[in-house]
């Protein structure tokens, strides 16, 4: 069975990044990782870092997440991101998503041991 970091590292993780810049990134990285199975995921965003990198922000800015839990830590610098969200007009199964590049800081909630990410919170 798929581990909470593992399921992090298959949403979210995209360290090579090499195609993020086309237009059609999120439409082929949310079907390859298997978040159009069943229903398309609304939002997802990928992380363009080395993992170590984005492990390392568990150790960083200690802060509340969203649903009010305490284990939740932001980066200290911006990191290359896509953001994936579904367009209004999309109906599952054509999952059809517009693709956005940014630079901005992620906050993720860590557990675990070694700790770890296991689920991206937003980025900021």
């Amino acid at each position: 069975k798929e581990t909470s970091a593992q399921k992090f590292e298959r949403q979210h993780m995209d360290s090579t990044g090499s195609s993020s810049s086309s237009p059609t990134y999120c439409n082929q990285m949310m079907k390859r990782r298997e978040m159009t199975q069943g229903y398309c995921k609304p939002v997802n965003t990928f992380v363009h870092e080395p993992l170590a990198d984005v492990q390392a922000v568990c150790s960083q800015e200690n802060v509340t997440c969203k649903n009010g839990n305490s284990n939740c830590y932001k980066s200290r610098s911006a990191l290359h991101i896509t953001d994936c969200r579904l367009k209004g007009n999309s109906k599952y199964p054509n999952c059809d998503y517009q693709t956005s590049q940014l630079q901005k800081q992620v906050i993720v909630a860590c557990e675990g041991s070694p700790f770890v990410p296991v689920h991206f919170d937003a980025s900021v």
